[in-house]
């Protein structure tokens, strides 16, 4: 019966191109190593079926797939109704049909080369590469100052820069004293002044500028820091922790970052820079990539190691060397820290901890570190250490916390008569 049922369908139906059977499972058989789910992995195989029937159509062999041709099979494969189903049969395509060109079966389609870069995107291209090897800057930072030195030129020159030496004070006061594009949302002075010495440094240490014009750049008071002021109590910080839980992979990643924030203090992009490497389980150490390039090794908290212990062990897949990957196949390194801001944010709605006035931030947990040590009796130069400040002055914004250390400093009420 179903050898009658499949030769009427061929009588009706073109015959698949049977020679793509064994380039799909190969790649189906990839996918599942890389930890797809079997889901995932039938709606890759429907998507590969449904472009062997257009190369059937067309009686296609395996050297007749050229770029016009392989551009109208694409198109040519019909879409589900759902617009988040089609974007994934189409992204689902595409990976079938890389995979084809890497084993050499089709040809990839001739991509046009990109005109050269202007002197304002070269200029934008150098002093990002300045900034993340000289500097030790991180993406998002160097991103932003890049888009301030592409503000910056345009404002001098227009479009197309002009002589950098050109540049002088006049200029700088200027552009300094531009309101911001929308009121409210751009950068304060201080800000400004600090991007300006940057751009500046990488000018002249490159050569663009006969003079060094970081002296040109007017000191801006700084602003009081009133960041360490909206801090987390202890109990606080445990309900946090305690709201973090779980035995699926979800859970047990999300409480392994949630005590790195909350007993280490790491900032995001450090937590986003773990490798699995960093860690020496023997010593009981680990190695944070902090800020400007600096590699500073830690003691390990117990309770730390064993939430990343257990991470590791009964959640964590993939090839990556990075610690933490995504959850999904082919759990690849967390892209951005955005994930881990999302998975403090949904602690603080579990453990109905009222969201601070600046909002939901990594950093407040890092705050709370440092307060809760100065309560607990540690110095100054303590909690900076534990931070790893790079200046004492960072850790002062803490000394408003530490009323007992500031009441021993105070001096006594002046009496009348009092030989003090």
């Amino acid at each position: 019966m179903s050898s009658q049922t499949s030769s009427t369908q061929q009588s009706s139906t073109p015959c698949p191109a049977d020679w793509l059977i064994p380039y799909r499972e190969a790649f189906l058989a990839e996918l599942e190593g890389l930890g797809y789910a079997s889901g995932s992995i039938r709606h890759f195989r429907d998507a590969i079926d449904l472009f062997r029937e257009q190369v059937a159509s067309r009686r296609l062999g395996p050297g007749d797939i050229g770029a016009p041709c392989l551009a109208e099979l694409h198109d040519a494969v019909p879409l589900p109704p759902s617009l988040n189903a089609s974007r994934r049969r189409r992204s689902h395509l595409a990976r079938f049909i890389d995979h084809l060109v890497t084993a050499g079966v089709i040809v990839a389609p001739e991509v046009e080369p990109l005109p050269p870069p202007g002197r304002l995107e070269q200029l934008g291209a150098d002093f990002g590469d300045w900034l993340r090897l000289q500097r030790g800057l991180c993406r998002s930072t160097v991103s932003e100052c890049q888009q301030f030195l592409r503000h910056f030129l345009i404002f001098i020159f227009g479009a197309e820069p002009g002589d950098l030496n050109s540049i002088g004070p006049e200029h700088i006061r200027a552009f300094l004293a531009l309101p911001p594009a929308v009121p409210g949302r751009g950068q304060n002075l201080e800000k400004k002044a600090t991007n300006l010495r940057r751009m500046f440094r990488f000018m002249f240490a490159t050569g663009l500028t006969r003079r060094d014009l970081v002296s040109c750049v007017p000191k801006v008071a700084a602003r009081s820091k009133h960041g360490a002021s909206c801090h987390l109590s202890s109990g606080e910080v445990r309900k946090l922790v305690a709201a973090v839980h779980g035995d699926g992979a979800t859970g047990r990643r999300d409480r392994a970052i949630m005590l790195l924030l909350a007993r280490l203090g790491l900032r995001s992009q450090e937590i986003h820079a773990l490798r699995l490497d960093d860690i020496n389980w023997r010593a009981g150490e680990i190695l944070i990539r902090g800020k400007r390039g600096f590699h500073d090794r830690m003691p390990l908290p117990v309770d730390v190691g064993e939430a990343i212990a257990d991470y590791i062990l009964n959640a964590r897949a993939g090839r990556s060397r990075s610690l933490f990957v995504t959850l999904r196949a082919p759990h690849r390194p967390l892209r951005t820290t955005h994930a881990i801001r999302r998975m403090l944010g949904d602690a603080f709605a579990k453990a109905a901890v009222p969201s601070p006035k600046g909002g939901v931030r990594t950093h407040l947990l890092r705050h709370a570190l440092a307060v809760d040590m100065l309560n607990r009796g540690n110095s100054l130069d303590e909690v900076g250490d534990v931070l790893r400040h790079r200046s004492r002055t960072a850790t002062t914004i803490y000394a408003r916390h530490g009323i007992e250390t500031l009441r021993a400093l105070a001096r006594s009420w002046p009496i009348q008569g009092d030989p003090r």
